[in-house]
């Protein structure tokens, strides 16, 4: 059959209608699409706005400060020393749990629904999806991490106020200084989240159970910290992802150390490697003609 040109009124050749599959721009719109969809999604992010507000609110009507906790003396009186007393809590499971609702349901939903044979066959490549989502997870982990830190230290500040604040070393830092300070020990959390997220992928992919992608990073944060608290173990700890956790406390010295903060960066980005090979490999080898 020929086609007529709606121009030129001349008859074109018709030939076999090639479509190209999404690439990944399309793919990170449809899956950032689906998570801006999900009320899971949305419920996160307020209480990462919310709950630290109630957080701080709780602990400064409290009669005594928690002494025992680092920053936990000061936390009463002193904004900063609340924003940091409320970071040692959330490094214990609240991040981690935090990236892993989402990252541990990513892939396993797809499995849940039985939808890896209709996209994977109908719209886009095994690669193409899992970067998309690995992107997605990652972005959803940065943004919940700054809404959480932005929420806590200016409720911490508003509410408890900004005298200057007393360091590890017992040394005076003043407001300004403080306030840099507090704000880049947040943002070092940003390492592990990442490295938590990448685990929360790997689990959904190779267990395909939303349950085991969410649980499973928590639980091995969880032994993590333990077996990092154990003596005799000092070899082990710099290959502990929750070690990276710690590496602010020396923003907060005199003089300040940064060498746990370098290997936070090697550790942090030695497990998210490997775990996204590991799921990456998993998905390419799986059969999908079941669903």
């Amino acid at each position: 059959m020929s086609a007529t040109d709606v121009l030129t009124g001349r008859p074109t050749a018709a030939g076999p209608t090639t479509r190209r599959r999404p690439g990944l721009g399309s793919a990170l719109r449809w899956e950032s699409r689906k998570l801006r969809a999900q009320l899971r999604v949305k419920a996160l992010l307020g209480g990462a706005v919310l709950v630290p507000i109630a957080v701080v609110v709780v602990m400064h009507s409290q009669p005594r400060p928690p002494k025992d906790t680092l920053f936990g003396r000061f936390a009463l009186d002193n904004g900063f020393a609340m924003a940091l007393l409320v970071l040692g809590f959330a490094v214990q499971w609240v991040l981690p749990l935090l990236t892993s609702i989402v990252a541990g349901n990513i892939f396993a939903s797809e499995d849940q629904h039985g939808t890896w044979k209709t996209v994977l066959t109908r719209s886009t490549s095994r690669a193409t999806l899992f970067w998309a989502k690995t992107v997605v997870s990652v972005a959803f982990a940065l943004v919940a991490l700054a809404l959480l830190a932005a929420s806590t230290v200016t409720a911490s500040l508003l509410i408890v106020g900004r005298q200057p604040l007393t360091g590890l070393s017992g040394q005076t830092i003043h407001a300004q200084r403080a306030l840099e300070l507090v704000v880049a020990s947040w943002a070092t959390m940003a390492l592990p989240m990442v490295g938590f997220t990448c685990l929360a992928l790997l689990f959904s992919v190779w267990s395909r159970n939303v349950a085991v992608g969410i649980a499973a990073p928590v639980v091995i944060g969880l032994v993590m910290q333990l077996v990092g608290a154990l003596g005799g173990i000092e070899s082990l700890r710099p290959f502990l992802l929750t070690t990276p956790f710690e590496a602010w406390h020396g923003l907060l010295a005199e003089p300040r150390f940064t060498g746990p903060l370098l290997d936070s960066v090697v550790t942090s980005a030695g497990w998210s490697v490997v775990c996204l090979a590991a799921a990456f490999l998993i998905l390419r080898r799986r059969d999908i003609t079941g669903g």
